[in-house]
């Protein structure tokens, strides 16, 4: 099942061999996660966006019955508020479990097709393509999961919307009905991330635990976790908590990024080991940043990240960056003892326009 991820804003770190770490903010991130965003999307089937409301509308199944057994009971009879998870391709054998245990999709709505305008979804109707189905996605699910969340989804947070169909065999014995649902975001759209708990109930922020490494892919982030062992774009050194500085309204960027380039220089010498770690390792301090749509919504939590930038994205990193290292298969070599160091800056100083979900 593919998914997406949303962007990563990055900062470049500036440090002074004899003070101690500083950050000034780029926003290179967002451009190389639109790209695997807007890939995702192009190959998705079960994916996120818009409803159309003078169309069919997401509901409970209630009396509808599931009509393609091969389609299977958990898919079948799955309900907003039910959690399923899978562990083949194709999610053929597509479960229901309590939403306590680990999942990685959140039914919040059913969308009945049988009641769709015309014949386009009839009895003998051809499957749909996956285009169709992100079309379907985009009319009927994220105002679904809007709804469900009562309005406090976070357009740039952990979750995507997502759609699971019944598949072909499921269609082509009559099944027609869609889950709409949430899942934790990826870039790739290549496999899924589990999560644990009601999304009602979890902290929607996009963040990971400490020590958390992320893969990559073409030099961009697959914004899923790996073995920090393997190669990755950057690592998780703490989670910071914006609500904890910041009382009121959403905070600037520029307030953001002035809290968390200190927040993070300090995090990366007690992280690393060493305020001279992120230099003598060429590697650069990162941090996302809350817009005011998740804020409101109750998002505050921020990731200090490192890893390392280069002018086609990001670099291979092996191993965690509290221990040897190795940047692009090489043994990073500290720079000169000579005074302040500032790495190369990243591309794409002012971030692109990212199209949010409608």
């Amino acid at each position: 099942m593919d998914r997406l991820l949303s962007p990563v804003r990055a900062v470049e770190s500036k440090l002074d061999k004899n003070g101690p770490l500083s950050a000034s903010t780029v926003r290179w991130g967002l451009l190389a996660m639109a790209v695997g965003v807007t890939l995702a999307v192009l190959i998705t089937m079960f994916v996120s966006n818009g409803f159309d409301s003078n169309r069919v509308k997401a509901h409970a199944p209630g009396a509808t019955p599931p009509t393609g057994a091969v389609a299977g009971s958990a898919f079948g009879t799955a309900a907003a508020g039910d959690c399923l998870t899978w562990s083949k391709a194709g999610a053929t054998d597509l479960k229901k479990l309590d939403c306590g245990s680990k999942h990685m999709f959140e039914v919040t709505g059913v969308v009945d097709l049988s009641k769709y305008p015309g014949r386009e979804f009839g009895p003998g109707a051809a499957y749909p393509d996956s285009l169709r189905f992100t079309e379907l996605r985009d009319e009927h699910c994220v105002s679904a999961s809007q709804a469900y969340l009562g309005g406090k989804l976070d357009p740039r947070g952990k979750f995507d919307v997502g759609l699971i169909q019944p598949g072909k065999d499921g269609w082509k014995a009559g099944e027609r009905t869609l889950r709409c649902g949430l899942q934790v975001k990826t870039t790739n759209g290549e496999a899924a991330i589990t999560s644990t708990g009601s999304v009602r109930d979890v902290n929607q922020s996009k963040v990971y635990d400490t020590g958390t490494c992320i893969g990559i892919k073409n030099g961009l982030p697959t914004g899923e976790p790996v073995d920090c062992t393997q190669p990755h774009t950057y690592e998780m050194m703490s989670t910071v908590d914006l609500g904890t500085h910041f009382n009121g309204g959403p905070p600037s960027k520029d307030e953001q990024d002035k809290f968390m380039s200190d927040q993070c220089a300090k995090d990366a010498g007690d992280y690393l080991g060493s305020p001279s770690a992120v230099l003598d390792k060429t590697l650069t301090v990162f941090f996302d940043y809350v817009d005011a749509r998740s804020w409101l919504v109750g998002s505050r939590s921020l990731n200090c990240m490192v890893g390392k930038g280069n002018d086609q994205g990001f670099s291979s990193i092996t191993g965690s960056a509290k221990g040897d290292i190795q940047i692009d298969g090489q043994v990073p070599v500290p720079p000169p003892n000579n005074g302040r160091y500032t790495p190369p800056p990243l591309p794409g100083a002012s971030p692109p326009v990212i199209p949010q979900p409608r």
